[in-house]
């Protein structure tokens, strides 16, 4: 499953009262279903999906923390799907088509859905970092990477070539 799609993996049972301690939820570090050669540029980034075990369905929400050198994703961008992130700790450099930006604690960007401006954020401190990212589950995104021959159908919930080609 991608790490868009990852967002929209079913959700778990809700607890009895809607608190969670992200300290008791697992992390993956790294894991996503990019296609090799990508895998590598998220292998720094720790991700706890927080909304999943509340019962959220409509939306959602990580704690995730990119290690010195990590990347959140391959820059990217969506045709139907928003997204959010607030910095809670470290600096990031947010990557676009119109340049990087630093990103502190306190700070927040947002990609809205069907805009072509590919984004990612890249960890280039020497201290880890850590923020909470917020997406929508909108049926039928699609995810486009504009530096890589790469493109997911969250139809299909696959990852092809620009050309439509299976990886």
């Amino acid at each position: 499953m991608s790490d868009e799609a990852l967002s929209n993996a079913p959700p778990t049972v809700p607890p009895a009262v809607p608190v969670l301690d992200p300290a008791a939820i697992g992390a993956k570090l790294g894991a996503t279903d990019y296609p090799e050669p990508f895998r590598a540029a998220v292998a720094g980034r720790l991700r706890k999906r927080l909304g999943n075990p509340l019962g959220i369905t409509n939306f959602g929400v990580n704690l995730t923390r990119l290690e010195p050198g990590a990347a959140s994703a391959l820059r990217h961008w969506h045709t139907r799907q928003d997204e959010f992130v607030y910095v809670l700790e470290g600096e990031l450099t947010l990557v676009t088509d119109a340049g990087e930006t630093i990103l502190r604690p306190g700070m927040c960007a947002g990609f809205p859905a069907g805009r072509p401006d590919g984004h990612q954020l890249v960890n280039r401190s020497d201290e880890p970092a850590t923020y909470l990212e917020v997406g929508d589950r909108s049926a039928g995104d699609e995810a486009h990477y504009p530096d890589e021959d790469l493109r997911y159908d969250g139809v299909t919930d696959l990852f092809t070539h620009r050309d439509g080609s299976p990886w």
